[in-house]
């Protein structure tokens, strides 16, 4: 944490911040097409909804965990608010209520799994994420349908200037920072996943603590597939599967640690954006659409070795051995 105790910041935060603004630099100068009004009001939808995404693994990190189901739910929260109105506003609001109701349930599968039965995470929710895909091909059969008019209006309207769903990702932030860090419980949360020996030691539930943050995640998920499916006006049955990796990178570029503990919500959004500014960057100089899962591949590395390799004390054995190597004076 950089600063003093009252207006402490994170290293991540920094990072992130300053790694955005010399993208945005980067692409005045090299791209100006990638910073277009245009381009700007395609790409901040996009990162919204991985802001939403990537807000929800970050709960799931913080316990020392990862969710590999983000692609089931959200998926399975597309295609139940556009099969089941197909078309007609009046059944949105009940098929959105489904929506949320399925993925909470296959949330808390994840934490009854995980936090209840202590299986390991990857296994659980891979297992979770399939019988969220069975559902899903149960209710589409695999096909795509149109969105209904309500849910396009409410996503794709423009405040100001600003996408609706922007606001729907502030709302989301606002609503992680309120509970994690201004409630009791938020605060016990980020000292399990911190240290969960001693939170046991001394009498705090981990195990629930460590469930409730996958039902919570399953929750923002279901909200990021309610957004993408009224972005996109025939959005895929799959469309959560391109969210699975950058949901992963966004934390970790936001500085949250893979062995759990602190979160940084404010860092994961600003990570969102970054990301998907880098890919517009990218695909504005022309670069084959295939290089994307490359660069978020790469952005998830580069991310995990900022924070988690010692580039300090690598340092200093290296100038430590320059040192030694060098000849005595005469």
């Amino acid at each position: 944490m950089l600063g003093s105790a009252r207006f402490a910041v994170s290293k991540g935060l920094v990072t992130i911040v300053v790694a955005t603004a010399l993208l945005f630099l980067v692409c005045v100068l090299f791209a100006p097409s990638s910073v277009s009004s245009d381009a700007l009001q395609g790409m901040l939808p996009i990162a919204a909804v991985l802001a939403v995404a990537g807000l929800g693994q970050m709960l799931v990190v913080q316990q020392g965990g990862i969710d590999l189901s983000v692609a089931g739910a959200m998926s399975l929260a597309v295609v139940t608010v556009t099969h089941i109105p197909d078309q007609d506003d009046s059944l949105l609001l009940p098929a959105v209520l489904l929506a949320f109701g399925l993925v909470v349930l296959g949330g808390l599968a994840n934490g009854l799994l995980i936090g209840g039965l202590g299986l390991n995470p990857i296994i659980a929710t891979l297992g979770t994420n399939a019988l969220l895909y069975g559902v899903n091909l149960g209710i589409s059969g695999g096909r795509p349908r149109i969105t209904t008019n309500a849910l396009q209006t409410v996503m794709t309207t423009s405040v100001l200037g600003i996408p609706s769903s922007v606001f729907f990702a502030v709302a989301a932030l606002v609503l992680v920072i309120v509970l994690v860090r201004r409630t009791v419980p938020g605060r016990r949360f980020e000292f399990i996943g911190a240290n969960p020996r001693a939170a046991r030691a001394v009498g705090l539930r981990a195990r629930l603590h460590q469930t409730s943050a996958y039902v919570w995640a399953a929750v923002l998920y279901g909200l990021a597939g309610v957004m993408i499916a009224g972005i996109t006006a025939q959005p895929s049955a799959y469309s959560g599967d391109s969210f699975l990796l950058i949901s992963v990178a966004v934390v970790v570029l936001g500085g949250t640690s893979l062995l759990g503990g602190r979160g940084y919500p404010v860092a994961t959004v600003i990570g969102a954006v970054f990301l998907q500014q880098l890919v517009q960057f990218v695909l504005a100089l022309g670069v084959s659409t295939a290089i994307q899962t490359i660069v978020q591949a790469a952005a998830l590395a580069v991310g995990v070795s900022l924070y988690t390799v010692d580039w300090a004390g690598i340092l200093r054995r290296v100038t430590g051995r320059r040192r030694r190597a060098a000849p005595a004076p005469a």
